[in-house]
């Protein structure tokens, strides 16, 4: 008691030397001192040194995204905030391997698999080796090297081929880009076609020096150079660059007619394999 009555006669002794423009002064600082404070606190949030419970936030007062919590309040403000973004498809034992290309009836080359580093190779060599009677490549893929779907898409349209996602299946990450080289380009009945940002490997040697962010921008500006030879609206590129790479933004059926990455609205079966005109041929790599 004793002890309280003392800090409270020292209180008022220093507000009796301390005159009011000195006393509004010392609030102001003490505000910003908690701004800043208030400040930090959301930006290690923000970058993922703080998670929502380390600080006390209930579920209901975050918004996640993987890698990323913010308070609620500032969920707006966050880039793509209002758009969508799916998990990432898990591949299934097909999809899960290196590309395969099979041949089958109708002139549809089966293109199945992720595309791994080099692959574009063994597709020319399909292409080559058959082109005669290929008109539609038809895509199952979860994506992969970026470099290689480019170089696809272009043969694609090079040689005047469709491009094709199949009833059910999946066309993701880098996948799209070999689907804008079709000259016609569909997508049947619940097809999955989605974007999201580009980023660099890392370099097979630690000690290389890499400018990773550098790397990603020359990816980038590669990819919506290639759009733009295809015919394909920009926008796709807005909403794969709001859109973490541990995540999809997938298209919805009138976004795929309107932003020009379907010719072809209409649903298409999927595809039944029969004889084709030659003997069905597969490679792997």
């Amino acid at each position: 008691m004793a002890h309280a009555q003392k800090m409270s006669q020292r209180f008022h002794a220093w507000l009796a030397d301390h005159p009011d423009d000195g006393i509004l002064r010392f609030i102001f600082r003490g505000v910003v001192l908690v701004t800043v404070a208030v400040l930090a606190l959301d930006l290690a949030t923000m970058n993922g040194w703080l998670r929502p419970e380390d600080i006390g936030l209930t579920p209901a007062e975050t918004r996640a995204s993987p890698g990323l919590s913010v308070p609620a309040i500032l969920a707006p403000l966050l880039p793509g905030s209002d758009r969508r973004g799916a998990p990432l498809p898990q591949p299934d034992a097909a999809t899960a391997k290196p590309m395969s290309f099979e041949l089958v009836g109708g002139g549809r080359l089966m293109a199945t698999g992720t595309i791994t580093p080099g692959i574009s190779e063994a597709f020319a060599a399909e292409v080559g080796k058959r082109g005669d009677y290929i008109k539609t490549v038809v895509l199952n893929s979860p994506g992969g090297s970026v470099g290689d779907a480019l170089a696809m898409g272009r043969l694609i349209r090079e040689k005047k081929l469709s491009t094709e996602v199949a009833a059910g299946k999946y066309c993701a990450s880098s996948c799209p880009l070999v689907l804008f080289g079709g000259v016609e380009r569909r997508a049947g009945d619940k097809a999955a076609i989605g974007v999201h940002q580009v980023f660099a490997m890392s370099a097979p040697d630690p000690l290389a020096p890499r400018d990773d962010m550098s790397d990603a921008q020359r990816i980038s500006a590669r990819c919506q150079r290639f759009l733009a030879d295809m015919g394909i609206n920009l926008q796709v590129w807005v909403h794969a660059m709001e859109t973490p790479k541990n995540r999809l933004f997938i298209f919805k059926p009138e976004e795929l007619k309107a932003l020009n990455i379907v010719t072809e609205a209409a649903a298409v079966a999927a595809p039944v394999a029969t004889p084709p005109v030659v003997p069905a041929t597969k490679s792997r790599t």
